[in-house]
């Protein structure tokens, strides 16, 4: 599910640089690795368990951002000779680099995520595995586990299919590159049927009652000695590839729900009195939501690179809050089993360089498919790694949330005291003298204390900034 993606872009002796530093060692995220993590990763990076099945001859692709060498994902898609399609999907095969029980396996429950940063990212697994030997890099053969994934011409799952193959990526792309070669015409069919059965799954989605958030990008850059905020929307083409990352979850979720064994990412249905505050917010942010409308409806018109419909899709991720990982076996299946916002069963599967469940519901469904028990491994585990997840999420949110405090305080240094006009977005229950302000320039999202005023949620209201401490990230405002 989407996360406020934020990064920065200065140079190296900037301040807002090492009060990033000076985050990690607050909140005390990991700098490097054990020996004993990078002895052992090197010597699988070396001698990785290889399947049998080679399926180098097919022509892979990857889309990910420029810099990116982390490849969890490469596909090839194809029209099916009866008509349809067929997907084929190599996620990378971390199994076959992680022994049960080593060092390396040890360090990741520990870690259980990627962590990023603005600046930088704190890996799940070393780079030799995550950015080197199990990574899809172009001309790089790779164990994979190949997802095969057959579709109607509505874009409908009609067989699903998976199993441990070699694999080989040929070209390493990029979103803009991709968009561009497919609104010139001049994208190969493989990569133009990226747009087509994305298009077709966006519909389904539809259909089903699900919604994804289509969040922009934040970026931070220095401009004559301070911080401008400035957006990136995401290409259409983000959205048709993730399409493909959620289409190969929730067939794995149905794997394992028919088997009786799994991991399920799960939301309840959020309620009510949430989705009334949200609209309140859409009201202050001048979006219209008429009230036979419904949320998805809504979202689905908005505009990222607008600031205020930006705002008011970050807002919407509060609806996201209770998303869990949930191990069930025995076909007792969890309550919920479903997640609200996919509008059906689903699994983080597609990550497993950046994701530690994603090792496992990869082994849970290979199972699945050949009619056998998990490993034991992977059974002995079915009830820790959830429970390691949600507090891998817990200190990512941190993260995420602490990294945006930080730099937002950056950006507002040096303007104690200005006077800024804004929405009031959110306000606690239980002190609805405290909320959050989103300005409408620049395009902050920061606390705003009443001090024993109950603030007005969903209405106008100018502030003044009392308080931008990068080193401590903290920003603070109070009513003007």
């Amino acid at each position: 599910m989407p996360r406020r993606r934020m990064h920065v872009t200065c140079a190296a002796d900037d301040p807002l640089l090492a009060c990033l530093c000076a985050l990690r060692l607050r909140l005390g995220v990991p700098v490097g690795f054990p020996v004993t993590v990078l002895v052992e990763a090197e010597r699988t990076a070396r001698d990785p368990r290889l399947p049998e099945r080679d399926e180098t001859g097919v022509p892979f692709f990857t889309v990910d951002p420029p810099a990116s060498a982390d490849l969890d994902q490469a596909m090839h898609l194809e029209r099916r000779p009866g008509g349809g399609y067929r997907v084929r999907y190599a996620i990378a095969d971390m199994a076959a680099f992680v022994p049960p029980g080593g060092a390396l396996d040890a360090e990741a429950h520990r870690r259980t995520q990627t962590l990023y940063f603005p600046d930088e990212k704190v890996p799940l697994h070393p780079p030799v595995l995550s950015e080197g030997a199990a990574s899809l890099l172009p001309g790089q053969t790779a164990p994979a586990l190949l997802w095969t994934l057959d579709l109607d011409t509505d874009g409908r799952t009609v067989s699903t299919g998976v199993r441990r193959a070699l694999v080989r990526s040929r070209a390493k792309l990029d979103y803009a590159g991709v968009q561009q070669q497919i609104d010139s015409g001049a994208a190969e069919e493989p990569v133009a049927l990226l747009k087509e059965i994305g298009l077709l799954r966006e519909r389904l989605e539809v259909e089903r009652g699900g919604i994804s958030l289509n969040l922009p990008e934040q970026e931070i850059v220095t401009q004559d000695h301070s911080y401008a905020l400035e957006f990136r929307a995401p290409y259409p083409v983000e959205r048709w590839n993730a399409q493909i990352s959620l289409l190969t979850g929730m067939a794995a979720a149905g794997l394992m729900v028919t088997a009786g064994t799994g991991i399920l990412r799960t939301l309840p249905t959020a309620p009510g009195g949430a989705v009334a505050r949200l609209r309140r917010t859409a009201r202050a942010l001048r979006i219209p939501w008429p009230h036979h409308v419904p949320y998805a409806r809504v979202v689905r018109s908005l505009d990222p690179s607008n600031r205020r419909h930006a705002a008011f899709l970050q807002e919407c991720t509060a609806l996201l809050r209770g998303a869990g990982y949930s191990a069930f076996s025995g076909g007792h299946l969890p309550e919920p089993s479903v997640h609200a916002a996919v509008a059906d069963v689903y699994t983080h599967c597609t990550a497993p360089l950046r994701r530690l469940v994603d090792r496992y519901t990869g082994e849970l469904c290979l199972a699945a498919v050949e009619g056998r028990e998990p490993p034991e491994w992977v059974r002995e585990s079915l009830d820790v790694v959830p429970k390691e997840m949600a507090e891998g999420t817990r200190r990512a949110n941190n993260v995420e949330r602490q990294s945006v405090d930080t730099v937002e305080a950056a950006l507002l240094a040096g303007r104690i005291g200005d006077v800024f006009d804004g929405f009031v977005v959110d306000v606690r229950e239980r002190e609805p003298d405290v909320g959050t302000v989103q300005l409408d320039e620049p395009a902050v999202v920061a606390p705003v204390d009443g001090d024993g005023s109950e603030l007005p949620l969903g209405e106008a209201l100018r502030v003044r900034l009392m308080l931008a401490d990068p080193g401590a990230a903290k920003v603070r405002f109070a009513p003007a």
